[in-house]
C-alpha cells in the first residue's frame, strides 16, 4: 500500500507578500497587475471572504472588496521560497512530484522518518516549513494519489487530513464529483443533468455508459470513483504544452486588429518559447484561445507539426465568427508538443552531437 502526501501552501504568493510586509498582514490583498484589466493569481483568506478568486480581473474584485490591496507580484522570490520548500521535502524523500510553486505530490512509503508514519511525517514537514519560512501549508495523507490532493483542501488552511485504507470506500462514496481533479464546470454540469452528483452515482454506473458520454475522461472517473488510481509520483514531469496570451487594455471586436496582434506580438514570443521544445520533441497540433468581456472561454484547434501563423489566424478567424461583434478581453495561442515516446527517436539524432 502506498502513503501519498499532498502538500498545498497556504495562498502563497499572498502569504510571502504578508510575511515581508508586516503591514499587509491583517487586510485583504491580492497579487495582480496594476491595470484595472490585470487578472488576480492568487488573494490571502480575508479578501476570498469577499468574494475574491484567482483569474479574477483587477476591477471586478475592486468591485467586490474596494479596499483591497493590489500588490505586484515578485516571480523571483516566490520562486526562492519554492526552492527552500522543496529542499525541506527532500530530507524525506526523494519521490517528489512539484505540480506548481506552492503545491507538489510526497510518496512517503519507505520513509524512516517518524517511524514511517504518513500522518506524523505531513506533520513535521508542514512544522518545518513555517519555523524556516514562516509560512503555513496544509496536507492530505492518502494511499491513493488522487485522493491525496482533494484530502489536501479539507482542512485548509493550516491542516491536514488523513484518509485511511479503510475510509476509502465511505469517502469516495460521499465525494462530489466536482472535487476530483479534471472535473471543471462543464462536465460537472453534464454530469448533474445525468443525475450523477457523488462517487456513489458513478459507482452504480457501468464504464460503458461514461465511456459514451465523456469518451476517455468517463474511463477516469469510474476507476477514480472505485478507488482506482494506479498513477505513482513523477519526479520528472513532462511538459505537454506551450502557450502565450495578451490580455487587451480595452476589448475589441475588430477581427483586423486581433489577427495583427496575434501576428505581430503573440506568434513571435511563442515561437521564442516553443522552438527549443520542438527541436527535441516534435509538436502535434496548434490551437487558440478567446476570452470575451462577459469572461467566457472558447477555444479551437486544429493537427499541425510545424509553426504556421496563418493557420492560427484562420483559427482565430473561425472561432470569432461563431460569436459575431461579441468584444474580446483576451486572447492566446498554443501548441501540444509530441509524445515524448513517439519522439525518442528524434531525441536520438540530438544525442550524437
Amino acid at each position: 500500500m502506498r502513503k501519498f502526501i499532498h502538500i498545498d501552501m497556504d495562498c502563497f504568493y499572498a502569504a510571502v507578500e504578508m510575511r515581508d510586509n508586516p503591514e499587509l498582514a491583517n487586510v485583504p490583498i491580492a497579487i495582480g497587475g496594476n491595470s484595472h484589466r490585470g487578472v488576480l493569481s492568487t488573494a490571502n483568506y480575508l479578501a476570498r471572504e469577499y468574494g475574491v478568486r484567482s483569474a479574477m480581473s483587477n476591477y471586478q474584485a475592486k468591485k467586490l472588496c474596494p479596499q483591497l490591496v493590489i500588490v505586484p507580484g515578485r516571480m523571483a522570490i516566490y520562486k526562492e521560497v519554492s526552492m527552500q520548500i522543496r529542499a525541506i521535502f527532500s530530507r524525506y524523500t526523494t519521490l517528489i512530484e512539484p505540480l506548481s510553486l506552492d503545491e507538489a505530490y510526497l510518496d512517503v512509503t519507505d520513509c524512516r522518518a517518524c517511524s514511517g508514519s504518513a500522518t506524523l511525517i505531513a506533520q513535521q514537514i508542514r512544522a518545518d516549513i513555517e519555523r524556516e519560512t514562516g509560512l503555513t501549508a496544509s496536507a492530505g495523507i492518502a494511499p491513493i494519489k488522487f485522493l491525496a490532493k482533494i484530502a489536501s483542501d479539507e482542512n485548509k488552511p493550516n491542516g491536514q487530513f488523513v484518509i485511511t485504507p479503510d475510509m476509502v470506500d465511505d469517502f469516495i462514496d460521499t465525494l462530489p464529483l466536482k472535487k476530483i481533479p479534471g472535473v471543471g464546470k462543464v462536465t460537472q454540469q453534464k454530469l448533474l443533468a445525468l443525475g450523477l452528483q457523488y462517487g456513489c452515482d458513478v459507482k452504480a454506473s457501468s464504464e460503458e455508459f461514461l465511456y459514451q458520454r465523456f469518451g476517455k475522461f468517463g474511463l477516469i472517473l469510474w476507476r477514480r470513483c472505485h478507488g482506482i488510481d494506479e498513477r505513482e509520483v513523477e519526479t520528472h514531469r513532462v511538459r505537454k504544452s506551450v502557450g502565450v496570451e495578451t490580455t487587451f487594455n480595452e476589448d475589441t471586436s475588430d477581427i483586423q486588429e486581433l489577427t495583427r496582434r496575434l501576428s505581430e506580438s503573440l506568434f513571435p514570443e511563442l515561437t521564442r518559447r516553443a522552438q527549443p521544445h520542438i527541436v527535441q520533441r516534435g509538436m502535434t497540433k496548434l490551437g487558440v484561445k478567446v476570452k470575451f468581456f462577459d469572461f467566457q472561454v472558447v477555444s479551437k484547434e486544429c493537427q499541425h507539426e510545424s509553426l504556421n501563423v496563418d493557420i492560427l489566424c484562420t483559427l482565430l478567424t473561425e472561432l470569432l465568427s461563431r460569436y459575431p461583434h461579441k468584444p474580446v478581453r483576451l486572447i492566446g495561442i498554443n501548441i501540444s508538443l509530441a509524445d515524448t515516446q513517439l519522439s525518442q527517436p528524434q531525441l536520438k539524432l540530438f544525442d550524437s552531437d
